[in-house]
């Protein structure tokens, strides 16, 4: 079926970060299957990350469909490109319509993208890992694609003002090898095996990311383990 809303979103996207002069830099799109189904997994730093995590797909010619809440899909804006884009919207008190749907797509060739945190994470940092994104492969038998994003969180994220402006910032991109998913394995331990491949990932992409804060105001996007000012997991928890 032919694409008439998602390429152009795409272009559009492309349109807006050269404006903004953002400088992506992405390693591993050759891991992202030219066909066939997929999940896609990313760790979650900003609002913006759906459309760099797509973006890593678009070498192999390929669309992500990613899991969002339904909240989104509601949006008068933002609803109806989602709905155009085939993306899935998920109402959590109704779980289980928006993974069969998720599961349909995967077996018809999609690839499917999801965020195992659930929510943005503010200390940047790894989160745990939700085992739907592995029990989705082990049902539809297809791999999982890890991806680790770094410097989104500049642009726009949770409790920080977005900054869309010409401002320069680099996003470091990361696709690693893809990982099965046996049916006869414990989801969880895929899991554990997945989230360490995003956190292997993330650290590689921290270690390339050419940005360094400009001083202690500027360092409130780095995590504390890292030096910077971003709040601890713990610190997170204890104030959500």
């Amino acid at each position: 079926m032919a694409e008439f809303v998602y390429p152009p979103v795409i272009g559009a996207a492309h349109t807006l970060f050269r404006a903004l002069d953002i400088r992506i830099d992405m390693k591993g799109t050759e891991n992202i299957p030219r066909k066939g189904g997929a999940v896609l997994v990313s760790n979650h730093i900003g609002y913006l990350d759906f459309i760099f995590a797509g973006l890593t797909a678009r070498p192999q010619k390929r669309l992500v469909r990613f899991m969002a809440k339904e909240s989104v899909f509601r949006h008068k804006v933002s609803g109806p490109l989602m709905r155009a884009m085939k993306h899935i919207p998920v109402d959590r008190s109704q779980g289980e319509s928006a993974y069969q749907h998720a599961l349909d797509s995967l077996r018809a060739g999609e690839i499917i993208g999801v965020f195992p945190e659930a929510t943005i994470s503010q200390s940047f940092t790894l989160k745990s890992f939700k085992s739907g994104a592995a029990r989705m492969a082990q049902e539809a038998g297809v791999p999982l694609i890890p991806v680790a994003l770094w410097g989104t969180q500049r642009l726009w994220t949770k409790g920080r003002p977005k900054n869309l402006k010409r401002s320069h910032i680099p996003v470091t991109m990361r696709v690693g090898e893809p990982l099965e998913a046996p049916t006869d394995q414990y989801a969880g331990a895929i899991t554990r095996r997945l989230r360490e491949r995003v956190q292997e990932l993330l650290d590689a992409a921290q270690r390339a990311y050419p940005d360094k804060p400009k001083g202690t105001e500027d360092s409130w996007w780095l995590p504390a383990h890292l030096g910077g000012t971003a709040p601890t997991p713990a610190q997170v928890k204890e104030a959500g």
